[in-house]
């Protein structure tokens, strides 16, 4: 009966602490009122077993119960229903350019680079559900896999998608992967553009020079942040296809051109990180999460309702009950 129910006024319990001094002075005021007689013996007396007498505690029991009735109902009891409407008042358009290149399959991060991309980029997408989001493949050049959207069902089956082949030419033009992700931002209405930029390698490929299509990011007023993803030091990598289409690996030196990496970021109001294990990924992930926060407007709309109304009538019926019986059963005994 009680679930979800609240007291506007719950000082008025506090009133419930006379009840106690009231049965106590209930029962000091009965012993002074009952009168003793002594006589030698009853045999001249008829003796009936009337229960009436026995009941006449009752009246005083109904007058506290429906004080107590009265006292929770100017406590206010009240159920509410809470709604919430919300406005997002600075939208963010999030690119996210990925090399996918042969160097992704390295083994550096399990079950390989570019998987563990993969799943760290997946909860970054549903982290960011008032966000539109777009992705980027590039390689020896690059193309667009989703254009920004609001749908992320779309870009996160789109990234499910993403892997190593043979369609897109060889090596890593992170200017191309660059200069994509811009031309999908560039007619942008949001507030705030950004990309995230992903390499695990130098720039040895495509026609279009990083620097350059760092200033286009800037007169865009796009923000780039960059990750230079694979460990420290040696890293098994692979080199070739055997007769039966399966990679042979060795371990190779890891080469990311870091400072191309932060000059990008830097001139773009950006930030450098490095990534040498899926865990540091996911708290760069996590870190340009908090540092691009949309700002929603949330309104919320409270309805009470009272229901001190009941315990009223309760206690009403409850005197209205306790007056009956004490003018008609209890007449002759008070």
């Amino acid at each position: 009966m009680l679930d979800g129910i609240t007291f506007l006024n719950k000082e008025f319990f506090w009133l419930l602490l006379a009840l106690p001094l009231a049965i106590i002075w209930y029962v000091f005021k009965h012993k002074q009122q009952t009168a003793e007689l002594k006589i030698s013996s009853l045999k001249g007396f008829k003796i009936t077993n009337s229960w009436l007498p026995k009941l006449k505690h009752l009246l005083f029991a109904l007058r506290l119960l429906a004080l107590a009735i009265l006292i929770t109902a100017l406590a206010r009891p009240r159920t509410s229903e809470t709604n919430t409407k919300t406005k997002t008042t600075r939208g963010i358009d999030i690119v996210m350019a990925i090399d996918v290149s042969a160097s992704m399959l390295a083994k550096d991060l399990r079950p390989n680079r570019l998987e563990a991309l993969k799943n760290v980029a997946a909860k970054f997408i549903k982290g960011r559900p008032n966000d539109r989001i777009g992705l980027v493949e590039y390689a020896g050049e690059s193309y667009t896999k989703t254009p920004i959207t609001s749908d992320k069902a779309i870009v996160l089956s789109s990234l499910e998608d993403i892997k190593y082949n043979t369609i897109i030419d060889g090596g890593t033009a992170i200017g191309m992967g660059l200069a994509t992700s811009v031309n999908r931002l560039k007619d942008s209405k949001a507030k705030s553009k950004v990309i995230i930029l992903l390499t695990d390698g130098v720039n040895n490929s495509g026609v279009l020079n990083p620097n350059i299509a760092s200033e286009l990011a800037v007169e865009y007023d796009i923000k780039v942040y960059t990750i230079g993803l694979g460990t420290n030091g040696m890293a098994l990598t692979p080199y070739s296809i055997d007769r039966n289409g399966q990679f042979q690996y060795q371990r190779a030196q890891v080469k990311i051109d870091e400072d191309l990496l932060k000059n990008i970021a830097k001139v773009t109001g950006g930030k450098y990180f490095r990534a040498t294990n899926t865990q540091k990924l996911e708290q760069i992930y996590a870190e340009i999460n908090k540092l691009e926060k949309t700002e929603i407007d949330e309104i919320k709309y409270t309805t009470y309702q009272e229901h001190f109304r009941p315990f009223i009538w309760v206690a009403g019926i409850l005197l209205l009950l306790e007056f009956l019986i004490r003018i008609t059963l209890f007449r002759s005994f008070i």
